[in-house]
């Protein structure tokens, strides 16, 4: 059974079921990379005062040195047998140094430890999700402009409203993904690096001496020091909620929980607008699956896996919101349950970033179909008619919305052009038979509202 890094106090050994329940090495070793940039810069902080020799943390530094580089090359291989992943990379340390291995916990806890580990996770996490984002920005505003200029029915309630380009409907998904790029990016700025906590109540250390270490450490790692910038390590005063903050980790989740939102809606609508009654746009075959029955069929899985994930996403902010709320200050065990939904969350969000922009880059749009339902429905232009009433027979909103509201029951599904001017004009006098067909125009409605910049975008 692996080395512990505490025990001193018992007599018997730990009972295997604990052993077990207790065990998070199977989702913990994700932090492997990071435990060892913290032991690399808690050495040095040791060696600055005074708790190791040179010589010591010399060979300390290139024991660490040797795990990091397998971490890198993806050769590292976790002991399942360990506790976590830092008594592992302990345990680890140990068969190459020796008993010098016991002087790295010095004025150290696996709390602190392990907050330094999540820390800088989620610091390179943010990153990538973000970079992902902005990956998806880019298809989705690459489809606005090659797309530009196409005309679909705008929807509230599900119900036709009012016709709008296809350009602005993608674009505003863009925009919903540019508020999640600047909401990771602000809790990201929040997480500073928490480094001198101990268990709860600070050590006998300077906070100035891990400030130093932290920042030769990021003057040389130039990759790490494009993530952080040098923080005021925390003190004594504020060690206490140091160690039992997990305020980011639920800022991070619920991030990814209103992202995972945004690409379910996105989703949803081109899983409906694929449909045989809708027929707006047609996945392609390599983002689609079949049925083992029916051999016609042409499935959205990956759009509704998307759909789908958004409800783990919820549960994840939900699992961790519930597990802390009822804690006392400051670490419980209980806060070892953060990062299967933690990790869990990333994961998902980051596979979904990855799948989609080749798929909307790849979606085929199919105008035809698209002008046939604006063709087929004349209610559509009712809003159009309206202003027409306002502004040309210069009669006030509310009676020009109840004429308008009249004429389309009075039409009973038929269309303008097959009613006879009597029975418009039974409806009102201001209407005019020619004057509504000419209003029914796509590209004159779009246009007609002038609120609304449209223009093709960079990319």
């Amino acid at each position: 059974m692996a080395k512990k890094l505490w025990g001193g106090r018992f007599k018997k050994k730990t009972e295997p079921l604990v052993e077990e329940f207790t065990r998070s090495i199977d989702y913990d070793k994700k932090l492997a990379r990071w435990d060892v940039l913290g032991s690399i810069i808690h050495v040095s902080v040791l060696r600055k005062s005074g708790f190791v020799t040179v010589k010591e943390a010399k060979r300390l530094q290139n024991a660490l040195d040797k795990i990091s580089k397998q971490i890198d090359q993806g050769i590292f291989k976790a002991d399942n047998t360990a506790e976590d992943i830092h008594t592992d990379i302990q345990n680890k340390l140990e068969k190459e140094v020796g008993s010098l291995v016991l002087k790295l916990h010095t004025a150290r806890s696996r709390n602190d430890q392990v907050l330094f580990d999540l820390k800088f996770y989620c610091k390179f996490e943010l990153l990538a999700v973000m970079g992902l984002c902005k990956d998806l920005q880019i298809s989705l505003l690459k489809a606005c402009n090659k797309y530009f200029g196409i005309i679909i029915p705008g929807y509230t309630h599900l119900q036709h409203a009012q016709l709008v380009l296809l350009s602005d409907y993608l674009r505003s998904y863009e925009e919903m993904l540019a508020r999640d790029v600047k909401r990771l990016e602000n809790v990201g700025k929040s997480i500073k690096l928490s480094l001198g906590a101990g268990a709860l109540a600070g050590i006998p250390i300077k906070a100035g001496i891990y400030n130093e270490a932290i920042k030769e450490y990021l003057e040389e790692e130039k990759e790490f020091a494009k993530v952080f910038n040098v923080e005021k390590s925390v003190d004594v005063s504020k060690s206490i909620d140091t160690v039992s903050d997990r305020d980011f980790v639920i800022e991070i989740l619920s991030a990814l929980s209103i992202l995972g939102m945004h690409l379910s809606r996105l989703a949803e609508d081109l899983i409906i607008w694929s449909t045989k009654e809708f027929g707006f746009v047609e996945l392609d075959d390599a983002f689609a699956t079949g049925s083992s029955l029916m051999p016609q069929k042409k499935n959205p899985d990956v759009l509704e896996l998307i759909r789908g994930y958004t409800g783990t996403l919820n549960g994840n902010l939900m699992s961790v919101l519930t597990m802390l709320k009822g804690l006392p200050l400051t670490y419980n065990r209980d806060m070892q349950l953060d990062k299967p939904p933690l990790f869990g969350s990333f994961e998902i969000i980051e596979r979904e970033l990855k799948v989609l922009p080749r798929l909307i880059e790849t979606l085929k749009w199919n105008k035809k179909a698209i002008d046939a339902k604006i063709k087929d429905d004349e209610a559509i232009y009712a809003t159009d008619f309206v202003y027409h009433l306002i502004q040309k027979k210069k009669i006030p909103f509310k009676t020009a919305h109840d004429i308008v509201g009249r004429l389309i029951q009075k039409s009973g599904g038929r269309k303008i052009a097959d009613m006879k001017e009597e029975e418009i004009k039974n409806v009102s006098d201001k209407l005019d038979k020619k004057e509504l067909l000419g209003l029914m125009n796509p590209v004159k409605s779009v246009a007609s509202r002038i609120s609304v910049e449209r223009k093709k975008l960079k990319t």
